[in-house]
């Protein structure tokens, strides 16, 4: 048992140094967001954004759900899977000039999620809210986090993170914020083991209708700083064919989303020279009135 743990342990943290995995730190989701290398702190307007940028919520305009699956390099104690649902609160205003429709009231979310197998294993409750105003959104989220280890117990702390969102230019250039954990919540006293601290920060360009660039930085305080980014291309409004590239770990990825009426399917798969094959695959469900539905927000 011992042994297994120790290669478990070595295991999880190539996987982590290799990929800002899970590793307590905050982990992109959403096909859309892994195809484009998790350059995900400018998308908003899909469920996802309860991970990836609090403030993107902010955009949402219909109550949406999502089914999110990960699984690391085809090894099954790598396994992720996590659901979340975001709610507008208030009505729904209408688009009026370059801005697009918001909740009069902003939009609140909430994810829970798991990590792991046996020996190791992360489960996480996530609840987050964000808020539009006119071409800058604003977010935030609470985590409860447990770390359990087979027969060492488990340990619980409160992370708290930041988002936010600005359009620079109205329809083609969006800077987006995220602030992981900025409470710095501990683990152990023994060599003050703390859940990470990560700060992204990125752009997204709309080059055109059917092209949407990102690039992305992060870093955490305790790690050199990595770069992410990502290109789509929509050739038809309901199909979008992306790729991706992350730096920190050093993985290419690729995907397509398909959009059918009120359900959105994102497929993504990463490879990495040393670790292998990911795959990441993710189902959102919208309903109510699109009425008051802008039309596409752009960048997203």
């Amino acid at each position: 048992m011992a042994k297994r743990l120790l290669f478990f342990l070595f295991l999880l943290g190539g996987f982590s140094l290799a990929g800002r995995a899970q590793g307590n730190g905050p982990a992109g989701h959403g096909g859309r967001a892994l195809a484009l290398g998790n350059a995900s702190a400018t998308l908003a307007g899909e469920v996802w954004a309860v991970a990836n940028n609090p403030a993107g919520l902010g955009s949402i305009t219909r109550p949406t759900a999502g089914l999110y699956f990960e699984n690391r390099y085809l090894i099954p104690s790598l396994n992720l899977a996590a659901v979340a649902v975001a709610l507008p609160l208030g009505e729904v205003e209408p688009a009026a000039a370059s801005l697009p429709a918001r909740a009069s009231r902003g939009v609140v979310g909430v994810e829970a999620q798991r990590f792991g197998g046996v020996l190791y294993s992360e489960v996480r409750l996530g609840v987050a809210y964000g808020y539009r105003l006119g071409v800058v959104s604003v977010g935030g989220r609470l985590d409860a986090l447990q770390v359990s280890f087979q027969d060492l117990g488990s340990r619980r702390v409160l992370a708290a993170s930041l988002g936010g969102q600005a359009d620079i230019l109205p329809q083609r250039l969006t800077l987006g914020v995220h602030l992981y954990n900025l409470t710095q919540a501990r683990l152990a006293d023994y060599q003050d083991e703390r859940v990470p601290t990560v700060l992204r920060a990125g752009l997204a360009y709309r080059a055109g209708r059917q092209v949407l660039l990102l690039a992305e930085a992060e870093k955490d305080v305790e790690r050199d700083a990595g770069l992410k980014a990502g290109i789509e291309y929509q050739p038809v409004p309901a199909v979008a064919v992306r790729l991706g590239y992350a730096s920190l770990s050093q993985q290419t990825t690729g995907g397509v989303g398909v959009r059918a009426g009120n359900f959105q399917l994102d497929y993504a798969a990463g490879w990495h020279v040393a670790l292998g094959l990911s795959q990441y695959f993710s189902l959102g469900w919208q309903w109510g009135s699109a009425a008051a539905v802008a039309e596409t927000q752009v960048p997203k």
